[in-house]
């Protein structure tokens, strides 16, 4: 797949200015914590930072698996740190977090893949911040039902897990993963009467026709919100851009999110999982 590396004129990224940027990185670093907007090299963490806004990474910052398109670093996990989810907490308090996002790394060698520290994090972040929406970003768990109801019993506000690519990609894009297993991890969340989420990627190489099988997907698994974003090459170690997607496109797969029964469709070139997280959790349509 050939690599296209100029970015078209609507892929323009802030610089981070503002006074809440550097309070925030400050902060994150004082409390010893990972953010995956750093970690996988988000392009909207001078905008969100800015804003006062971070997505927690917990679980470490080494993941067991090896996708195409991630940043974070793939390797042999560090040891649980069992006060993670206090400082987790601590740090949604001193931000004033109206919304706070928390993800992970994928921990396949756990036998629950870190379901016990999730749970204390959401018990923990909403003991300590009980007016705080709790917007949690999951992975597959390698469709461990039992380890996943254990974080569904906490009641986060949103339970988001990526989709990321078409089927048809996944070999290449997410190869220690399934597609069906994804789709159901969302289906089993919504036994739990949650508010569900997730998100894809474009720019890989899917076909119009793909992009809009797996929306419908998702929406027979009645998935609520979802992201659709641009694909950008981390490093030159990643998988690379097959095309970059205009406006108009990403615009018409909004539409067609909302005509099939999406409560939320946030469609663009830099949207991501987190991006405007509040913003869409409050806009429901």
């Amino acid at each position: 797949m050939k690599n296209i590396t100029r970015k078209p004129e609507w892929i323009k990224v802030q610089l981070p200015t503002q006074k809440p940027y550097f309070k925030i990185k400050e902060l994150i670093k004082s409390h010893k914590l990972n953010t995956v907007c750093e970690e996988a090299a988000c392009p909207n963490r001078g905008e969100c930072w800015s804003l006062g806004t971070a997505t927690f990474m917990i679980l470490g910052n080494i993941c067991t698996r090896s996708c195409g398109f991630c940043n974070v670093i793939t390797g042999k996990p560090t040891e649980l740190d069992t006060e993670e989810p206090q400082r987790v907490a601590k740090a949604t308090q001193t931000l004033n977090l109206k919304h706070v996002v928390i993800t992970s790394v994928n921990r396949d060698e756990l036998a629950d893949g870190g379901a016990q520290i999730w749970a204390q994090t959401i018990l923990e972040t909403r003991q300590l911040n009980p007016d705080t929406q709790i917007e949690v970003l999951i992975p597959d768990l390698k469709g461990n039902s039992k380890a996943l109801k254990v974080i569904f019993a906490t009641k986060p506000d949103i339970l988001n897990h990526n989709i990321e690519t078409v089927p048809r990609l996944y070999n290449t894009v997410r190869p220690q993963a399934n597609y069906e297993q994804s789709l159901n991890v969302l289906s089993l969340a919504k036994t739990y009467n949650l508010t569900t989420k997730s998100g894809i990627m474009l720019g890989l190489g899917e076909t119009k026709d793909e992009v809009e099988k797996v929306l419908t997907d998702l929406r027979k698994h009645k998935v609520d919100l979802i992201t659709i974003g641009q694909y950008l090459q981390p490093t030159q170690n990643h998988l690379p851009v097959a095309r970059f997607i205009h406006p108009d496109e990403f615009n018409y797969y909004r539409e067609y999110g909302l005509s099939i029964g999406f409560s939320n469709v946030f469609s663009g070139a830099l949207v991501r999982s987190s991006y405007h997280a509040f913003e869409q959790a409050n806009q429901l349509t």
